[in-house]
């Protein structure tokens, strides 16, 4: 029986992987902060698994990334994603410090967490999944608070993947363009968002990864998200 923890799986990316991970041997550990929508996660998937747990924490707050870990138990898991993030977008100069404060509790912090606990306790094989941007490869105007989340998670990877390369654990970074997601709804702007791809194909490009042993890299136009 494989079990894979999936944070942020309420909606968007994180619900298209969990659905597209799930099976008959696997039980799936999803995180979200919606309970809502958590559980319309789990309606899509609970058929076709094994079992279903649901995680509802605000990762924004170390000591829920803490009860998080808690409640996950102490079995080891084979595969972790670290999809959960926020975005906040403006001027530099207009960002408050809560928001800078919750952006990298949720962006960096959480995954920095989460990789220290369970890589430590996963099996040759495993993998760590984190869902970046191509905001973690280039800068974009009024996006600062979210690239410098997602540079900073980008080498934190890499260095992951060296000290973790010898027990034969994987970490697999996926750079997505804009991706229709909800997120979307909560930013200002007019945004193309029916040139954008679906969660479903950041969601097609992990699987890929992991069914290949590949590190997958998925970028298409020049947005950030």
């Amino acid at each position: 029986m494989k079990r894979y923890l999936i944070a942020g799986a309420s909606r968007g990316i994180g619900r298209a992987i969990a659905e597209k991970l799930a099976a008959d041997d696997a039980v799936l550990l999803l995180h979200g902060r919606d309970t809502v929508a958590l559980a319309q996660t789990r309606k899509a998937v609970e058929p076709r698994c094994a079992e279903v747990v649901l995680l509802v924490h605000d990762l924004a707050k170390r000591s829920s990334v803490s009860e998080l870990i808690s409640e996950a138990g102490n079995a080891p898991i084979d595969l972790l994603v670290n999809n959960a993030g926020v975005a906040v977008v403006k001027p530099f100069t207009e960002i408050t410090t809560i928001e800078w404060e919750q952006t990298v509790g949720v962006n960096i912090t959480a995954p920095f967490m989460l990789t220290q606990h369970f890589a430590s306790r996963m099996p040759p094989g495993s993998s760590v999944v984190n869902i970046l941007s191509i905001a973690a490869r280039s800068g974009f105007a009024n996006w600062n608070a979210y690239c410098m989340s997602k540079f900073a998670l980008e080498g934190f990877s890499q260095c992951v993947r060296e000290e973790l390369r010898d027990r034969k654990i994987r970490v697999i970074n996926v750079y997505p363009a804009a991706t229709d997601t909800n997120i979307w709804n909560e930013i200002e702007g007019d945004w193309p968002r029916g040139k954008m791809i679906s969660p479903k194909d950041v969601a097609s490009a992990v699987a890929y990864a992991l069914r290949d042993r590949l590190t997958s890299r998925l970028k298409t136009s020049p947005c950030p998200v």
